[in-house]
């Protein structure tokens, strides 16, 4: 099996399990190959990063 085979069912899964778009879980796994830990804990912290910008910069008191 080639592993332009194995990325659609495992970017798919990645993208149901964490909400990053499908370009970003195409990325992560051509950067960090096929370890489903370690795609899982930078695709939350993109998904955190992402959540972040959307509510903004923090509000001083």
């Amino acid at each position: 099996m080639s592993d332009e085979n194995q990325t659609i069912p495992l970017v798919q899964k990645l993208v149901q399990e964490t909400g990053i778009t499908e370009t970003q879980a195409h990325e992560l796994a051509l950067l960090i190959g096929w370890n489903w830990n370690s795609l899982m804990r930078e695709a939350k912290l993109i998904q955190a990063g992402a959540g972040a910008e959307l509510a903004g910069p923090p509000v001083e008191d």
